[in-house]
């Protein structure tokens, strides 16, 4: 039984280590329906009022998605790597292929958390109703009193109505929601179309074989990790070292006395090693050998950035 248990911890622990993008974009998605029921419960508030019903329910909707848009843009990495490559070494090393493809990595993973809100919002209904009641025509509904018009419809949200339209009321909000709802699974069907679509697409395009596909996203993962924990180490070492060098010494605990005397510093990198190592990475091979990243492809010595009669290029973006 125990060794069960711990085959099945082992399994789950592969799985969330192989599946990392699609625990985050979960994770995000399950972060954007919980700020969507706060907002509906805490924020929104449709002023029942012709015109601004509209600009207010498209604004709730929007808003928030545009700006958790641009959230998920910053946030990405390959942002950062596009703007870093266009600076040091501008976009002619790539190719329209390999241009669409960092645009639609970076727009795809943004667009988690926008679709999220405006699927939830479509599927809750409050703002769309809000948007369109007084858009509602009086002639679609049976022996609406003709001495109200679209200043009764759009109260029609806030349940501020006389008695006699209360009937009205529940018919409008009842075909509203219907297809604020039906916008919502639409919405839901077309991105899940999309997303099949592109990961059959990113795998048939694949230059790589599923195996070799997966060792270079644990090399990726491993790199990142390795890089990231060596570089706090040795800017601790090398800060501590500058500080004893202006103090004459340096108030070090135990943890860091072992980190200095383990792994002696004497310099740092130089600025064109930081930005061999910067930038967008496409996939390519070196004479036949994989090169997995800026970092291997530095340390192996190879120069240059785009295709070369001794290497090749192939459009294949990390993930």
């Amino acid at each position: 039984m125990a060794a069960l248990i711990a085959e099945n911890f082992r399994f789950l622990s592969l799985f969330f280590k192989s599946k990392d993008v699609m625990i985050f974009n979960g994770l995000v998605a399950l972060g954007t329906v919980g700020s969507e029921e706060l907002f509906s419960v805490v924020a929104f508030n449709c002023p029942c009022s012709p015109a601004r019903n509209y600009i207010y329910g498209l604004a709730a909707i929007g808003v928030p998605a545009l700006a958790l848009f641009l959230i998920g843009v910053i946030w990405n990495n390959h942002t950062w790597n596009l703007v870093a490559e266009c600076h040091k070494r501008g976009t002619k090393n790539f190719s329209a292929a390999a241009t669409f493809l960092l645009f639609g990595s970076i727009m795809g993973r943004a667009s988690v958390a926008p679709i999220t809100w405006s699927v939830i919002s479509l599927l809750r209904g409050e703002a769309y109703i809000c948007a369109l009641s007084e858009f509602v025509k009086p002639s679609s509904l049976d022996k609406f009193p003709a001495e109200y018009g679209t200043e009764a419809l759009a109260k029609f949200p806030c349940r501020d109505v006389p008695e006699n339209l209360t009937k009205f009321r529940d018919e409008v909000t009842r075909r509203l929601r219907y297809e604020s709802q039906l916008f919502g699974w639409l919405l839901i069907g077309i991105v899940a179309v999309l997303v099949f679509l592109t990961k059959c697409l990113k795998h048939c395009c694949s230059p790589l074989s599923y195996r070799q596909e997966a060792y270079w996203a644990q090399y990726r993962s491993n790199e990142d990790k390795l890089f990231r924990r060596t570089a706090e180490v040795h800017s601790r070492i090398l800060a501590a070292k500058n500080v004893k060098q202006f103090f004459g010494f340096v108030a070090l605990d135990k943890e860091e006395k072992e980190l200095v005397q383990e792994f002696p510093v004497e310099g740092v990198q130089p600025s064109p090693q930081w930005n061999a190592i910067t930038g967008v990475y496409i996939y390519r091979e070196n004479k036949g050998f994989p090169l997995y990243s800026r970092l291997h492809k530095w340390a192996k010595g190879v120069e240059g950035n785009g295709p070369t009669p001794e290497g090749h290029e192939l459009l294949f973006l990390a993930s």
